[in-house]
């Protein structure tokens, strides 16, 4: 990876198996928008960042190299080879091969486990574009003002001591509907100490995943998002019906169960399930298999 600053870009050379708009649009995050062709605006680290990418460099602006090397670096795990991944995922099987070709520049995002958990939360039984004007909604009422972009004015998520000043009235004002109760639980919990998101990166993951289980309305599929996109635990495979149908499709011809699908996965795919599904995810979704 090779990287440089000018003015208050930040450019960057020779990196392999990024695609901006493969990482954004495969599901993992929710606070983005795109702005034309491989060009997007993020909202991510209470900053407010572009991403240019073209044929020969990805642009990120405006940036400062401090916040490059403390931020995105991290965030959009610039420092894993992905190549040497899809060589060993590549080998697994035809189906999750095909899956990698399609859309090889993917990369799983390290996020904000709060934003990430309540995010989630939001997604039950609610399409992409309705997430992402739920949380914007919720970010402009109860976050903190990060900065105006193009005359829009953009907000940081809220805290857990933030949100929790809500009341189920508020949160279903911002479009969140039945899943309010959900969010003031997850606000209660974290708040009070009675679940430290910070100690989860820690456990194993089978030990993080019932600990989130804790919170209401939070099933298997929540927990190993959470887990998968803000705790780096690459063995999570999220199963929602997305990818309960393509999984079925692919590999097993006949309907089966979650937990099963969930299994299977960890065993055919080890330590790299979780990157495994989102492949699958894009690749499934963008050719409706399954559907």
């Amino acid at each position: 990876m090779n990287y440089r600053q000018v003015k208050d870009k930040i450019i960057l050379k020779d990196i392999n198996s990024f695609n901006i708009e493969q990482i954004l649009e495969c599901g993992q995050c929710f606070r983005f928008y795109k702005i034309s062709e491989g060009h997007y605006l993020i909202i991510a680290k209470a900053k407010v960042l572009k991403i240019l990418q073209t044929d020969e460099e990805v642009i990120f602006y405006p940036a400062t190299i401090e916040d490059f090397k403390n931020l995105w670096i991290s965030y959009f795990d610039l420092n894993r080879d992905y190549d040497i991944i899809k060589q060993l995922l590549a080998e697994k099987d035809q189906y999750l091969n095909k899956a990698i070709d399609y859309a090889p520049g993917i990369r799983i995002l390290n996020q904000d486990p709060w934003e990430c958990l309540i995010s989630f939360i939001i997604s039950q039984n609610k399409q992409i574009p309705h997430i992402k004007q739920v949380v914007n909604h919720i970010s402009r009422r109860f976050g903190q003002y990060i900065d105006t972009v193009d005359n829009i004015d953009y907000f940081a998520f809220p805290t857990a001591e933030e949100l929790s000043k809500a009341k189920e009235e508020d949160l279903r004002a911002c479009k969140a509907g039945f899943r309010a109760p959900y969010i003031l639980d997850a606000c209660k919990k974290i708040k009070s100490g009675e679940i430290d998101l910070e100690k989860l990166k820690y456990l194993p993951y089978e030990e993080a995943k019932t600990t989130l289980l804790n919170i209401k309305a939070v099933g298997p599929k929540i927990a190993d998002c959470v887990l998968l996109f803000a705790f780096g635990k690459w063995e999570a495979f999220p199963v929602d019906i997305w990818i309960k149908r393509i999984m079925e499709s692919l590999y097993f011809n006949r309907e089966i169960s979650l937990n099963e699908i969930g299994h299977f996965a960890r065993e055919q795919f080890g330590n790299y399930a979780g990157l495994a599904q989102q492949y699958l995810f894009y690749y499934g979704r963008q050719l409706k298999i399954g559907k």
